[in-house]
């Protein structure tokens, strides 16, 4: 393969791999120019960059132990396939992103091609099952993580590391409220913007509470106007899930009007994951909400050694955005937090000022995350290799 016209095998699993997936390629198209070319598995925003995704990354959108078992048949067969897939292009360099009960089971697969394996996001070692470091080190030659304090779980085990910043603390260009107000003809004065997640098994879940909180707030805030983010993918799932709300809805599912969004809310609730970084770039102050399955969250009590499930928070050690997780997610409990933001505008300040902190830790300094993370793939790509941590690590 000549290396003035690299091939980068991408494979993204959800919507946030999916971003990242995406600023990557975008990052190493102004380095190379049209000459690279890019195959694997991604989402609209990688497809967007050039990617003909191998089959639809909706299949690999899945979390939790009760959510994955009747989709572990079809999982195995597409890792079979997407090997196959390597093998026969012979890319320069493989990126997994994040999504490792897929990705880390393929670069099992691959681990004895010559090809450069990195993987993008580090799982959770800090918060649970530790041993998962020193075991990445036969499956990858490096790692880019995200957070600052992740470096040394892995550079301890022998595993080239880099932290390349979050690229959800990026805030990107959108509409002002003005604007996005005047382009989605919202009369109403006060804006919530409401985040059910990305994944069909948190729509599912989180919708029918937010609807109960919903009905509360309209009661006592009769100007709210409701913001509904989603991927396009779940759009549907989402209609269907807010048909009988209260109040008026603007459901949003471009990847465009979703900064706009953030910027116009006068606060959020969201359901645990990227956008509540994506919220805090925004500097939109916000309550969060998670609930998993019982059997999963029972497993996950018993592993999980942290305190709070936001990155801002973790990244700050203390909870100045309010978290409320599984038997805590209450209808009641969230409109309350929820209107203690609303009507309270030292309290949205005082976490503006928080969110502005945490994000600045997130991102790190110039240049931004996705150029550090070409930066690395780049060297991978001239040199063909990294130093071979997996072979060390066997």
């Amino acid at each position: 393969m000549k290396q003035d016209s690299p091939l980068l095998f991408l494979i993204a699993g959800e919507a946030s791999g999916d971003q990242l997936g995406a600023g990557l390629m975008s990052a190493l198209v102004e380095n190379y120019g049209p000459s690279i070319r890019f195959a694997g598995v991604g989402g609209d925003e990688m497809m967007a960059q050039g990617l003909n995704s191998h089959f639809p990354m909706s299949e690999l959108s899945v979390m939790g132990l009760v959510e994955i078992l009747p989709r572990i048949p079809k999982l195995l067969g597409r890792i079979k396939d997407t090997a196959k897939l390597v093998h026969e292009l012979k890319p320069n360099v493989i990126v997994t992103i994040d999504s490792p009960g897929f990705t880390f089971r393929l670069a099992k697969r691959l681990k004895n091609t010559d090809i450069p394996i990195i993987h993008y996001v580090a799982p959770t070692v800090w918060a649970w099952k530790a041993g998962r470091a020193r075991k990445m080190t036969a499956l990858f030659d490096h790692l880019m993580v995200l957070l600052p304090f992740e470096t040394k779980y892995f550079e301890d085990v022998g595993l080239r590391c880099t932290f390349v910043g979050h690229p959800g603390a990026v805030a990107r260009a959108g509409d002002s409220r003005e604007q996005f107000l005047k382009r989605h003809n919202i009369k109403k004065k006060i804006l919530l913007g409401v985040f059910p997640g990305s994944r069909k098994s948190e729509v599912r879940r989180m919708l029918p509470l937010y609807g109960e909180v919903v009905r509360l707030l309209c009661a006592r805030y009769p100007s709210l106007h409701l913001v509904l983010v989603t991927v396009p993918a779940l759009r549907k799932d989402v209609e269907i899930g807010i048909r009988n709300w209260q109040g008026p809805v603007t459901l949003l599912d471009s990847t465009t009007d979703r900064w706009g969004a953030y910027k116009a809310c006068d606060v959020a609730l969201a359901t645990s994951g990227t956008v509540t970084t994506e919220l805090a770039a925004a500097n939109t102050p916000m309550v969060v909400a998670y609930r998993m399955a019982p059997i999963t969250m029972a497993i996950a009590r018993r592993l999980v050694k942290v305190p709070y499930v936001t990155l801002i928070n973790l990244v700050l050690k203390k909870n100045v955005i309010p978290e409320f997780i599984q038997n805590a997610c209450k209808a009641d409990s969230l409109s309350g937090a929820v209107s203690q933001l609303l009507d309270d505008e030292t309290a949205r300040t005082v976490q503006r000022s928080a969110l502005q902190i945490g994000v600045d830790l997130l991102r790190g300094g110039p240049p931004s995350p996705a150029r550090r993370a070409a930066s690395v793939v780049q060297n991978a790509i001239l040199t063909s290799s990294v130093p071979n941590s997996k072979s060390e690590g066997q």
